[in-house]
């Protein structure tokens, strides 16, 4: 296998939030009562990735639920079900928690430590990088101010393609813009539902980058950590 291309996601994967939503959730939860488990955590997370992957469920409640406030108040319902409340708990609560997530969660945006470093060997050792992000409009601005711009040569959001990961659809459109076959492009992401499998449908390679653990034995290469890219492009040529 001779990989030419490394492609990104962005969002929870080259740029996170700290924290990130389920555990605001989680916490403001446990902060009005409800008991919860290191588990219970782990599925909530699995689920929320699975859901924001066009799941069928999400596209059901855009059309449901078309405002954005009656979005998230059904969205922190189905949440805290999982979670392990009642139906009248998770009526009474996702209320008070869409109220608390408004008034209080304020998170930081943050770019991994290792990500720098390793996008500059990866340059270096002249492979395509680029990123396609499941966001509708561009972000080339916002990766400027993060100060990756000058990493990429290609930058594509999911309403310039016209689809959404994990459509197969989304990474053909990538990888016409890179000029490369799906076997030579290896593709990272943070979300199994939408990164990995949308990847391997289109012929890519994927790599799963799970760095609070969600996933569990997920069927394809898992990083912790940006620069473990590294050792495993030395093992794969």
């Amino acid at each position: 296998m001779t990989i030419r291309a490394i492609f990104y996601d962005l969002d929870g994967t080259l740029r996170m939030n700290q924290p990130n939503g389920w555990q605001a959730f989680i916490e403001f939860a446990n902060e009005l009562g409800l008991s919860t488990t290191q588990e219970d955590y782990l599925r909530v997370a699995r689920w929320e990735h699975y859901y924001f992957a066009q799941s069928s469920e999400l596209i059901a409640d855009r059309i449901a639920f078309p405002d954005g406030d009656s979005f998230w108040h059904n969205f922190g319902y189905r949440q805290l079900i999982l979670l392990g409340a009642s139906p009248q708990e998770a009526e009474d609560l996702s209320p008070k928690i869409f109220q608390l997530m408004n008034d209080r969660y304020r998170p930081a945006d943050i770019v991994p430590n290792d990500l720098f470093e390793t996008l500059q060997t990866l340059k270096e050792r002249g492979f395509i990088l680029g990123v396609f992000s499941n966001r509708s409009e561009s972000f080339a601005e916002y990766l400027e101010e993060i100060g990756l711009s000058d990493f990429f040569s290609l930058a594509i959001d999911a309403g310039q393609a016209g689809v959404y990961k994990p459509n197969a659809g989304a990474f053909h459109f990538l990888l016409e813009k890179a000029g490369i076959p799906a076997q030579d492009a290896i593709y990272i992401g943070d979300n199994y539902f939408a990164d990995v499998v949308g990847a391997r449908g289109a012929g890519l390679t994927p790599v799963l980058l799970d760095v609070n653990g969600v996933f569990e034995k997920p069927d394809c290469p898992v990083i912790q950590s940006h620069n473990q890219i590294i050792s495993l492009l030395d093992r794969r040529q």
